[in-house]
């Protein structure tokens, strides 16, 4: 029996709307901005039609929330589990990457040439991210054999644990784009699993 899992990313917060763009880790907390919210409507409202069975998020606000909307369509709660939550990017939170550069210039053009394998400084690498978080939606997919779920994570998160299903290496994760709101669906049978849709955006085209 296959289980469909729509993997998405949690609405905007004000840190996704800053130019330059500001590092955004498991250390801010920010609720969803106006426009994160239009995007979790948007998002709740395209799932509508698909029988949910149960809604996982990880704990920080800004994917709680976005699960919210989510599983209110389905008169569901969303459960927060903590192997979902961003990555830990240590001293670079809140920076942009021209600030990460020049706090760290050396590390900074390591994690660039090998994001996958070298860490934030003091936080986590996309591998560490994916050891965890890859294994948290297995278990997820086989609580609910042949049942569709959703689960609202973050963008180092899904990028981790995508390129694992793809077979990418790690380094490359950075490459998958997630977007505010993108939807990824992943269907699991048995011990294999297939990536069927990425970062659909659709529904958010205004």
């Amino acid at each position: 029996m296959n289980t469909r899992v729509y993997l998405i990313r949690h609405g905007a917060t004000s840190a996704n709307g800053e130019v330059p763009y500001r590092l955004q880790g498991r250390g801010s907390n920010r609720s969803l901005d106006d426009l994160g919210i239009d995007q979790a409507r948007r998002t709740s409202r395209v799932l509508e039609s698909i029988p949910l069975v149960a809604v996982y998020s990880s704990p920080l606000v800004r994917a709680f929330e976005t699960a919210t909307y989510v599983a209110q369509a389905h008169r569901l709660s969303p459960i927060p589990i903590e192997a979902l939550t961003e990555a830990d990017i240590g001293r670079w939170e809140g920076l942009t990457w021209i600030e990460a550069h020049a706090l760290d210039p050396e590390l900074h053009d390591q994690f660039h040439a090998n994001p996958g394998t070298v860490a934030y400084p003091g936080g986590e690498s996309f591998a560490d991210v994916a050891s965890r978080a890859t294994p948290a939606l297995v278990n997820l997919a086989r609580a609910h054999p042949g049942s569709s779920i959703a689960v609202v994570a973050h963008n180092v998160v899904n990028r981790a644990v995508l390129a694992r299903l793809l077979g990418l290496p790690i380094d490359q994760a950075r490459t998958l784009r997630q977007a505010n709101g993108g939807i990824n669906m992943i269907e699991y049978e048995g011990t294999q699993s297939r990536v069927v849709m990425l970062n659909s955006i659709f529904h958010l085209q205004v």
